[in-house]
């Protein structure tokens, strides 16, 4: 029975293969995933502790409490782990710098209130961005909710603050993730690359036609065996 599943599994692996470019490696998605999941349950436990009306339909605000305290805890798991792969730590490389390009593609949009795709490699300057946001935002979080968490190790000035900065992050965190909801409903191949780990050809020459991914190498997939080579600035 496994042994078929097996089979099945490859057949659907190499049909992807044949008719996309693999644009995420398993170990890419399951971070993503598991990313997502944990941030979605650390909003709604948070929204639950903050408003009211909702609080009252959940209760068991002790247990809440707790989920919201563990599930933040547990958000830098993911892409910590995820630096086991290889290809996981080259798409972190990428999304950590800026290139000249990079800096049009900001330019155009916050000019002409539209993505210039042209400008676009692997990830367009948008999603780097996002992506320094919700690390910086997953540390900061973190730190202020173990002040708040073990209030009586810290002064009185320190848990303020941690509590001032914890609650208005909380809802740029909710503006952010709507903003990128949004564009990914959008988007149905991206959507697609982060489910199977393949997009269609036509979509990287219209959508980032700056990256070059590598062609399949021969023999049996390996997480990260083909990586696509490192972005490179446009002329």
């Amino acid at each position: 029975m496994m042994t078929r599943l097996h089979e099945s599994m490859a057949r659907i692996e190499a049909s992807r293969a044949a008719n996309g470019v693999r644009r995420f490696t398993r170990a890419e998605t399951w971070v993503h995933r598991s990313l997502a999941w944990l941030m979605g349950i650390c909003v709604f436990t948070a929204a639950s502790l903050y408003f009211p009306p909702l609080a009252e339909i959940v209760g068991r605000r002790r247990l809440v409490l707790l989920v919201h305290e563990w599930s933040g805890i547990a958000l830098p798991l993911p892409p910590l782990l995820g630096l086991v792969s290889r290809a996981f730590r080259a798409d972190a490389g990428r999304l950590g710098r800026f290139f000249p390009h990079d800096w049009r593609w900001l330019r155009v949009s916050l000019r002409r209130r539209r993505r210039e795709p042209s400008l676009a490699g692997k990830f367009n300057a948008g999603q780097k961005l996002y992506a320094a946001f919700t690390v910086g935002a997953i540390l900061v979080m973190a730190g202020t909710g173990l002040i708040m968490w073990f209030p009586r190790m810290t002064p009185l000035f320190w848990r303020t603050g941690a509590t001032f900065v914890h609650d208005w992050l909380f809802l740029l965190i909710v503006v952010a993730i709507a903003g990128h909801v949004r564009f990914a409903a959008k988007d149905p191949e991206a959507r697609s690359g982060l489910r199977t780990g393949y997009v269609a050809r036509w979509w990287i020459r219209a959508e980032h036609p700056l990256w070059r991914p590598d062609p399949p190498r021969p023999g049996p997939a390996r997480d990260g065996a083909d990586r696509p080579e490192p972005e490179r600035a446009a002329e």
